[in-house]
């Protein structure tokens, strides 16, 4: 039974996949990673669905990776870190190739993580109020697993506008950087994403795959090359005395011994 996300689907096929841990920000721990990814590969088999849309439950859209995991990495022996690397980095790209549409319904804030599920989506709508921002290098660690897919979404000229510095933007930022397709106010969200789901309603499933297929081949390579690049880079910050030190100042409640802000 999945504890930290919910499938709701209605009788035309739309899937709703919804973040379930609104009471730590939805962010990524090790379960919500593996509920991913198998939630990814059953509505990917299934032939009834049709669409799905990443939504989530509560204030926030996706804060990230959770910091109690990461914590666990950084003193993990080198094969337990590579492994959970390698489940981010598998449950991105399990959303990012699912043969059906992925329509992401951003409702609250995103950050590092959380601006990677979004750049997995075909498209993205969000509420004019939500905030987003890489922020891991504030942390001592790098946008690595989801570095392909951002990059990918807003063009590395784009990326680096907001890649490195953990700057926080609002949504029309988000906008102008490729990350969204638009935005709606919350009571507005829902209908916003009804008209995006619609017209895939009308085409045929099997066409609608290949040509989903067809697009991710012609664009930006993120093949095993890439993958295993950010794997690598991941599990090379977690083990950098930056990532030591910037999570410790998380849990501590202090600044880190960079920050001069």
């Amino acid at each position: 039974m999945m504890q930290t996300i919910r499938i709701q689907t209605d009788a035309r096929g739309v899937a709703h996949l919804w973040l379930a841990r609104p009471d730590r920000h939805n962010a990524l721990s090790a379960q919500m990673i593996a509920e991913l990814t198998e939630a990814a590969a059953r509505l990917g088999a299934d032939p009834a669905i049709r669409v799905v849309v990443l939504a989530a439950e509560g204030h926030s859209f996706c804060a990230g990776g959770d910091l109690a995991w990461m914590r666990d990495q950084i003193h993990a022996d080198a094969e337990t870190r590579r492994a959970a690397a390698r489940a981010l980095a598998l449950m991105l790209q399990a959303l990012n190739t699912l043969p059906k549409p992925l329509i992401g319904r951003v409702q609250g804030n995103a950050f590092g993580g959380g601006v990677g599920l979004i750049s997995v989506c075909d498209l993205a709508i969000a509420v004019p109020q939500a905030r987003l921002g890489l922020t891991e290098t504030r942390l001592g660690l790098i946008p690595a697993t989801i570095g392909p897919y951002v990059i990918a979404r807003m063009t590395e000229t784009m990326a680096r506008r907001v890649f490195m510095s953990a700057r926080l933007f609002d949504a029309a930022e988000a906008m102008r950087l490729n990350l969204l397709a638009g935005l709606a106010e919350p009571e507005l969200l829902d209908a916003a994403i009804e008209a995006e789901v619609a017209p895939y309603l009308a085409c045929a499933p099997g066409a609608v795959a290949r040509a989903k297929h067809l697009a991710r081949r012609l664009g930006p390579p993120i093949g095993p090359a890439e993958i295993e690049a950010s794997i690598s880079a991941l599990v090379e910050a977690w083990e950098s005395p930056e990532a030591t030190e910037g999570i410790a100042a998380f849990f501590d409640k202090r600044r880190p011994e960079w920050d001069r802000g």
